[in-house]
């Protein structure tokens, strides 16, 4: 598979694109030499999780946000909990 960096590929955006487009290839985007994203056929991209099971995960996100709230012990809320370690 080969890489692109990401100045590359701005440069060369339309070029690229139709490549992909036209003989299905596939591009490992790089940047600072690390890659960072991967460019391909939308036919060959994995499918896309359905809008429903998002939706699933969300409500169970939620879920357990209220049932770690109903056991939180801490004096300080999450936030504040949050702020710190950020510091």
């Amino acid at each position: 598979m080969p890489e692109i960096g990401i100045r590359e590929l701005k440069a060369q955006v339309s070029d690229v694109i139709r490549t992909v487009n036209e003989k299905q290839a596939t591009y490992v985007v790089t940047r600072h030499g690390r890659p960072v994203a991967l460019l391909m056929p939308l036919e060959a991209a994995p499918p896309r999780q359905p809008v429903e099971a998002a939706d699933t995960t969300w409500e169970e996100l939620t879920r357990l946000g209220k049932e770690i709230g109903e056991h939180w012990q801490s004096e300080k809320s999450s936030v504040e909990i949050l702020s710190e370690i950020r510091r």
